[in-house]
């Protein structure tokens, strides 16, 4: 396992499953139980942003799809149009 990749919220077999056929080691980011209000989370703000980045294309923004691939493809499709303008 080479990347290491900061995932917020979401915890159990699926996940941990997901990872090791995808050889990650996933980081969950957990909230402070003393934060109170509005804390930025380490790294959180970086999924977050990814899925504003997601639902900005129309056919992302709801779930239309009926199989999990065209949705994949789709988010492939999005991310590479988006990623150019980035690393630019």
């Amino acid at each position: 396992m080479n990347k290491v990749w900061a995932y917020a919220g979401y915890q159990g077999p699926v996940v941990a499953d997901a990872a090791i056929q995808a050889g990650l080691a996933v980081e969950i980011v957990r909230r402070a139980g003393e934060d109170k209000g509005f804390v930025v989370q380490k790294r959180r703000w970086v999924v977050e942003r990814t899925n504003v980045w997601l639902t900005r294309q129309r056919r992302l923004a709801r779930d239309y799809e009926r199989h999990e691939h065209s949705s994949e493809t789709f988010i492939h499709i999005a991310m590479t149009g988006l990623m150019p303008r980035r690393l630019a």
